[in-house]
């Protein structure tokens, strides 16, 4: 059966509000950008939380575009009448319906995810692709919740350095886990004993079972209260890896460093290259950061722990 999808133009702070409503009472998806994007008054927004731990500050652009889908245009006309009345919207709002011909959803999405090239012996396949290489090292991992999929240039970064650095019997922490691919990544590459930790409980639930799928359960997922107290509190780490933001990546510096051994590696990533100076700042003296490469804007910095 043919569905239906209404877009609408409106203020950013409505947006977030009339979205949860078209849920509430019966909207099948919402997605909700930038009205602008593609045009020269496009905003880039790179949000990120003050504190590790401190909540998301809601990003706004100049104008939103909100889509929301419904089963039928019966349900799309009682639906929206009732969360632009919920919202105090006003119902002559503008807005554009269209038709959707019926598909294979699921197909269709998966075909939007092919098998990623990380290097010449590392790739990431989602669960149902086969192999392009099946002689080299195949991270399975499907694109879900947590971030990791492999398709953000953070990722492929951190998992070239990785590739780069791993020996046999190394220990690695992956701070800022989201899907584990990191983790995995690192466990398949040799490493001996490998942790993952995230804030997201969700997260760390994702990862575990992607640890399971690619044969390297040994692999331990916790959360940072999970850390303390117990052995990983205490524990320096050959390598560290974290794939998170800027402002993170600064409040954490000082446990992120005293978790990795003297002489040991780190690599940051999750920042733009025009960031890179304050994060190294944070890191100085104990680690002599450098930008490693940067892909489609995106920095990698790494370095060794020197004090």
């Amino acid at each position: 059966m043919p569905l239906t999808a209404v877009t609408f133009e409106l203020a950013p702070d409505q947006a977030d509000l009339f979205g949860d409503s078209l849920l509430e009472h019966g909207a099948l998806a919402v997605d909700v950008g930038d009205a602008l994007a593609g045009t020269p008054e496009e905003r880039a927004v790179f949000d990120e939380p003050g504190e590790w731990n401190e909540p998301m500050r809601p990003i706004r652009w100049q104008r939103a575009r909100l889509a929301a889908l419904f089963d039928t245009a019966e349900a799309a006309l009682h639906i929206v009448a009732s969360a632009l009345d919920a919202c105090a919207i006003d119902r002559n709002l503008l807005r554009q319906t269209r038709t959707i011909a019926d598909a294979d959803w699921v197909a269709q999405t998966q075909r939007e995810f092919e098998p990623i090239a990380i290097t010449d012996r590392l790739w990431i396949v989602p669960s149902w692709h086969r192999p392009p290489d099946p002689s080299a090292l195949n991270l399975v991992i499907d694109p879900g919740r947590a971030f990791g999929s492999g398709s953000h240039p953070t990722t492929r970064l951190c998992l070239q350095w990785l590739a780069q650095h791993v020996h046999a019997g190394a220990s690695v922490l992956d701070y800022g886990c989201g899907s584990g691919v990191l983790a995995i990544g690192a466990a398949r590459l040799g490493a001996v004993r490998v942790v993952g930790v995230d804030i997201d409980p969700e997260a760390v639930a994702t990862a575990t079972a992607n640890a399971r799928a690619n044969g390297v359960a040994q692999v331990q997922f916790l959360l940072p209260e999970a850390m303390t107290p117990g052995p990983v509190a205490s524990s320096r780490f050959d390598l560290v890896v974290a794939n998170i933001l800027a402002r993170p990546l600064m409040t954490l510096a000082p446990l992120l460093v005293a978790h990795l051994r003297h002489g040991g590696r780190i690599a940051l990533a999750g920042l733009l290259d025009t960031q890179v100076e304050q994060i190294a700042q944070a890191y100085a003296p104990a680690c002599g950061l450098q930008t490693e490469r940067v892909l489609d804007g995106w920095a990698l910095l790494a370095g060794v722990r020197e004090h």
